[in-house]
């Protein structure tokens, strides 16, 4: 069992259902000869050749249509977008075709293609390469929506998002690309879609998060533990459609306080939506209003301001703090 990054392990999913199957191709922007922007695809070309592992223009409409087209004729096209801010100009395809399609042929057909792109802030990136919009592709029906936080499950969702009939959104959180290593397993491993992990154990308090804000909660949660005798349970979802409420309602009933992070924008952020399923699934179990620390209602701003604009441990802090008082 080795020890890989986030790259390295998605890679590993990539190489092998490349291997086990030969109608998974790999297409985008850099992704052959440049191994992709942040090296995801290494290798690929050398081992699968062009015809499996093709180089585009850049053309993030004709990437999203072409996959669709792939899709609906036999393969299983994995497409990386190189920044999820550059992902906009190819939304129309994904929302009007690929989202829509075994919808609309009754069952005929289906789209099973990845589409895969690096999200979120705190690399120092330019503007349009530090976005954290996966509101936009949760809140598309017929999309699924789905958000790793570490090398394992980053490489068993993808293997899982591959092998998925229908057309998988992969946001791939670009601050853990090389943040640390885990152990990840040699033989196949998968994680079922729609489904979240308790990745920290607790009974006095709820906190529910996703992507690379997940590691910044786990932090805040040793803090409380070690400076306020608190022991919160630590959600982290993976996917945001379909949303697994069941999980998180069942511990806001459990430990009737409940903190929400994300990076994503504040206002219509994906932290509304899980405070509403669990006002439905929770409301006479809560003792305090439920918290959220997000991202704020601003373009994300350059690298100079961009960790003044993340969550961090002092704001989670203070909201765990604040709803344990209430």
């Amino acid at each position: 069992m080795a020890e890989l990054n986030m790259a390295d392990a998605l890679n590993l999913a990539l190489n092998q259902e490349m291997e086990n199957d030969e109608s998974v191709v790999v297409l985008g922007e850099d992704v052959g000869v440049d191994g992709g922007v942040f090296r995801v695809t290494d290798g690929l070309l050398e081992r699968y050749g062009e015809r499996r592992v093709i180089d585009s223009p850049v053309a993030e409409t004709a990437l999203a249509g072409v996959s669709v087209g792939l899709a609906i004729n036999g393969l299983k096209p994995v497409c990386e977008m190189q920044f999820s801010g550059f992902s906009y100009q190819g939304f129309h395809q994904m929302e009007a075709h690929a989202a829509r399609m075994r919808w609309r042929t009754r069952g005929g057909h289906t789209v099973p293609m990845v589409l895969r792109m690096p999200y979120g802030a705190g690399v120092h990136a330019l503007e349009h390469h530090s976005e954290s919009k996966e509101v936009f592709y949760a809140h598309t029906p017929g999309l699924k929506m789905v958000i790793p936080s570490t090398p394992r499950n980053a490489r068993a969702l993808l293997v899982s998002a591959i092998r998925d009939p229908d057309p998988v959104v992969f946001f791939e959180p670009k601050a853990v690309y090389r943040a640390f290593r885990e152990e990840v397993p040699d033989e196949e491993e998968t994680l079922p879609l729609g489904e979240s992990r308790i990745a920290r154990e607790g009974d006095d308090l709820t906190m529910i998060s996703y992507g690379a804000m997940l590691h910044r909660t786990l932090e805040a949660a040793d803090t409380l533990a070690e400076e306020d005798g608190v022991e919160a349970e630590v959600i982290d979802l993976l996917s945001l459609s379909p949303l697994d409420h069941a999980r998180f309602a069942e511990s806001a009933r459990r430990t009737g306080r409940v903190v929400i992070v994300h990076e994503a924008h504040r206002s219509f952020g994906p932290a509304g939506e899980i405070m509403a399923r669990l006002i439905e699934d929770a409301f006479y179990y809560l003792e305090a209003p439920v918290r959220r620390v997000t991202g704020f209602d601003t373009i994300v701003p350059l690298f100079a301001r961009e960790q003044a604009y993340l969550p961090d441990q002092e704001r989670i802090l203070a909201a765990a703090r604040g709803v344990l008082n209430d």
